[in-house]
């Protein structure tokens, strides 16, 4: 599987490649799907750009997204969207038009109770546990990680020197009888060393400009879907369909 991460917390300062409105990130996500993205992953935001879990800000871009793809929709539950715990959790609840899933961060306060949530509307949640935190440890105390969609093993480590070192230490953290199948990525820098990494060891992945605004050559991308395509190239794909 490779996921299509189409905006991120970034915004228009980041470029107007980065899809920001409802009908902007369902035409991205279109384009990456066609591209050969299978999944999608999406920041709704407010009109000044900021990510929110709001059901009115939600909804709008899971029906426009939805009008133009047929493959699963996944939100963030990201702290900095909603700092407080308690705010989050009733986000969370007032949901009014669902995603297939939701990613919530393991080290963040709150994690296990919105994750809880989420699987009682029904919501698939990614685990997203983060390099260079306790998540892994938290995760692997949680009763409810048997019932994850998957692990998101997010490597935070932004060098393209070290972020796969740092992707198989993350690996090693989670251990090697996850009750769940793992998807791996990296960001900015350390975004297509641990695509490669991905590619060779089999695992899902993720490539879009919420982790990466340039190309392996360090050319600026110009849309979700040119990085989709190449992301197909560098995980091996080609090769391991042929």
């Amino acid at each position: 599987m490779i996921q299509v991460c189409l905006n991120g917390p970034r915004g228009s300062a980041d470029g107007a490649m980065v899809p920001l409105s409802p009908e902007a990130m369902a035409e991205s996500a279109a384009e990456a799907v066609a591209a050969g993205a299978t999944d999608i992953h999406v920041h709704p935001k407010t009109p000044c750009g900021r990510d929110s879990l709001s059901p009115r800000v939600l909804a709008p871009v899971l029906d426009a997204i939805r009008a133009r793809v047929s493959v699963p929709v996944g939100v963030t539950t990201g702290a900095w969207a909603e700092p407080d715990p308690a705010a989050r959790l009733e986000r969370v609840r007032s949901w009014t038009t669902l995603p297939d899933h939701a990613s919530v961060n393991w080290h963040e306060p709150g994690a296990e109770e919105v994750a809880a949530a989420l699987m009682e509307r029904g919501i698939g949640v990614e685990a997203g546990i983060w390099s260079g935190t306790d998540g892994a440890a938290r995760f692997a105390a949680s009763p409810l990680g048997p019932r994850v969609l998957r692990v998101l093993a997010e490597v935070t480590d932004t060098s393209a020197e070290t972020a796969e070192d740092s992707a198989r230490a993350l690996l090693a953290d989670l251990g090697p009888a996850l009750p769940r199948p793992v998807l791996l990525h990296g960001e900015d820098g350390g975004a297509w060393p641990v695509l490669r990494l991905a590619g060779r060891l089999g695992l899902a992945t993720r490539i879009g400009l919420e982790d990466t605004l340039v190309l392996p050559d360090g050319e600026r991308a110009v849309s979700n879907a040119q990085l989709v395509a190449e992301g197909l190239v560098q995980y091996g794909w080609a090769q391991r369909s042929s």
